[in-house]
């Protein structure tokens, strides 16, 4: 059976009504392991050595995160450079994470509306993390999918149950 990880990265997780319902979803489910980056580095101090040994174990890697000011947050583009350092990468034969599959879960404050060319923010919510999608790509990390979830904190409970479900169903099928 694959394994998953799930990278999961807020600054501001306990004002987020709809990403403490949504990561719910990836609980209790045998080998899936949760991981939340602000909670394990606080001080930005990422062991980069121990991170890069356990991506090795897993097939699949969620990324879980909110959009902040149109890119990643912080600590997790931090984590993207400091664990996909290319001296790491280019000094194997192979890349360990070659192969690897990888999802993106994106939260994002506005509308779907918003975030196109006529929209209030001018481009699609996926060009704004372009340095992650391309970091993985350039590491031969596929990326699967990209699952958007707009108006995240107006959600109703109806509509958080149903992206809880979507967000299960992926997680139980990686």
């Amino acid at each position: 059976m694959n394994k998953t990880l799930v990278i999961f990265a807020h600054p501001y997780f306990e004002y987020s009504k709809a990403n403490i319902r949504l990561i719910e979803a990836y609980q209790n489910i045998e080998n899936v392991t949760f991981r939340d980056l602000y909670e394990e580095y606080p001080d930005f101090n990422i062991a980069a050595f121990k991170e890069r040994k356990r991506l090795m174990v897993y097939d699949t890697i969620i990324f879980h995160f909110p959009m902040i000011w149109f890119g990643m947050p912080p600590l997790l583009k931090l984590w993207i450079d400091e664990v996909f350092d290319m001296k790491w990468l280019s000094g194997l034969d192979t890349s360990p994470v070659k192969g690897k599959k990888a999802y993106i879960v994106l939260t994002a404050g506005g509308s779907q509306n918003a975030y196109t060319h006529n929209g209030i923010y001018g481009n699609p919510a996926e060009d704004y993390i372009k340095t992650l999608t391309q970091s993985l790509k350039i590491n031969h990390v596929s990326v699967e999918d990209i699952i958007i979830i707009y108006n995240s904190d107006q959600l109703s409970d109806y509509e958080l149950d149903h992206q809880c479900k979507n967000i299960r169903k992926l997680a139980l099928s990686t």
